[in-house]
Parts: C-alpha cells; sequence; structure tokens
C-alpha cells in the first residue's frame, strides 16, 4: 500500500462534490472502528484503532471503496483499571454508531462495512444497527429497504485466525495478543522498543467489570505471550486480512 492510494480513497480527503460523484457507481462504505485501551505492559494503548485502520485501508486500496475517519473510541469498560484507557458506555457507543451509520445511509449509502479491531464492540454495534434500521424505516429514507450493515473482525478472519494458532499456539491468548501486537510492530516500527518478555500471563477466564478485570489479569493480559511478536508477522497477517475482508466486503456489496 502506498500513502497517495490510500489518500484516494479516504472519506476525510475528498470533497463533497466528489462524494456525489462516487455514490452514482457506488453504495458501499468502509468504517474502521477500534478501542483505545491498555494492551498490557508492552503493547500501545491505540492497538485496536491503528490495526483497524491499516485493514480498512488496505480494503479500501484494493476494492476502491471509500473508508471513513477510524472511530477510535470503544466499549472498553472492563479496562479502566489501566491507565490510559478511554471508554464509551455501550449506551454512548450505540448512540454514536446510530448516528453515524444513518447519516451515511441518508447520503444514499447503502452498504457499509465496519471493519472491526476489538471484541468488546460488537455487541453494541449490532444492536446499534438494528436501531439504525428502524430509524431509516421510521424517516421513510428512500435506501430504508436495501440499508444493511456489517462487522467484521479482522482478528477473526479465518486466515488471520488460523495464522496466529500456527504462530504462537495457545500464547496467542485472548487479550494483548502476539497477533494484534505484531500487526502494531509492522506499522509503527518505534514499538518495538517497548518489547520484552514477561512472566506467564493469567489464564483466560471471564470479563466482568474493571475492579474484577484488574485483580483477574494484573498486567492486562489474558493468556497471551506478546513478546512472541514480529514486525514481518504483521506484514503477513495483514495481507491475510487484508484478503479475506476484502472478499467479504465484495461479496457484501452484490
Amino acid at each position: 500500500m502506498t500513502f497517495h492510494k490510500s489518500k484516494a480513497i479516504r472519506l476525510d480527503l475528498q470533497t463533497w462534490t466528489e462524494v456525489e460523484d462516487y455514490l452514482k457507481h457506488s453504495k458501499g462504505i468502509i468504517l474502521p472502528l477500534g478501542s483505545t485501551e491498555q494492551h498490557g505492559p508492552t503493547g500501545a494503548i491505540g492497538t485496536d484503532a491503528l490495526t483497524a485502520e491499516a485493514v480498512a485501508i488496505e480494503v479500501g486500496c484494493r476494492t476502491g471503496v471509500l473508508v471513513a475517519p477510524t472511530q477510535a473510541f470503544g466499549m472498553a469498560e472492563h479496562h479502566l483499571g489501566f491507565p490510559g484507557t478511554m471508554s464509551l458506555k455501550p449506551s454512548t457507543l450505540l448512540a454514536l454508531l446510530h448516528d453515524l451509520v444513518l447519516s451515511l445511509a441518508v447520503h444514499g449509502f447503502e452498504k457499509i462495512f465496519v471493519v472491526n479491531g476489538h471484541g468488546g464492540n460488537v455487541a453494541t454495534a449490532k444492536a446499534a444497527f438494528m436501531q439504525a434500521y428502524s430509524t431509516a424505516e421510521s424517516r421513510r429514507l428512500p435506501i430504508a429497504s436495501r440499508f444493511q450493515c456489517k462487522i467484521a473482525n479482522w482478528f477473526m478472519a479465518s486466515p488471520v485466525f488460523s495464522a496466529a494458532r500456527e504462530l504462537y499456539g495457545d500464547r496467542e491468548g485472548q487479550h494483548a495478543t502476539p497477533s494484534e501486537i505484531a500487526l502494531t510492530l509492522h506499522l509503527e516500527p518505534s514499538l518495538q522498543i517497548k518489547q520484552r518478555p514477561l512472566p506467564e500471563a493469567s489464564p483466560v477466564g471471564p470479563i466482568n467489570g474493571s475492579e474484577d478485570f484488574r485483580k483477574r489479569y494484573p498486567d492486562g493480559r489474558m493468556g497471551s505471550d506478546p513478546f512472541l511478536a514480529k514486525s514481518e508477522h504483521g506484514k503477513v497477517l495483514l495481507e491475510k486480512a487484508a484478503t479475506a475482508l476484502s472478499k467479504d466486503l465484495l461479496d457484501f456489496l452484490q
């Protein structure tokens, strides 16, 4: 991916007239959705937003579909026991996503493909979509019968999931995983200096409130060993994620 190519598909770099012209031949748009939350003692707080944006931009470059600005804040209430985490309540995230996708629907975007980087966003995002469908119908938007939203978790794409298990086995864990850290190392090499061996992580278990999470997972990791992450792994994982999600997007648009 080159910077000049990514500029051509970024919504924030278009004029309204360019978007109007785009809608004459395409009704799809990509919305990257992440989170700003702790990722263990060696992972960047922006991991989920950085990775979602990178995958979304790569998918946009491959498909020619516009990419909206990244929504970098998600539902991370359970991580609030760690400094730096910035969370939206589920109700806030629901209202925000409802308003964003409905804004796009008003202009004629019929298919909104949300590239998600944080598992905690999934339930709220799906609820927001259902509410947006109802609002579109009640407002009698011309595209109401064709308006659809889809959430695609890049880290759960089958080729990505398989590659992570092959690379890291059980040490992939469920939070601050080496696969997501590897992608951030590929995207932002300066993060390499933060990497160091860590003690055995707390085993994967329940996710409840922030105080309980801090007690169960004192350093923020859930069964993961991010020191296994390598920048070259991140490059491979980005390729696999972009390939899989590009296919999903094109199927969705049809």
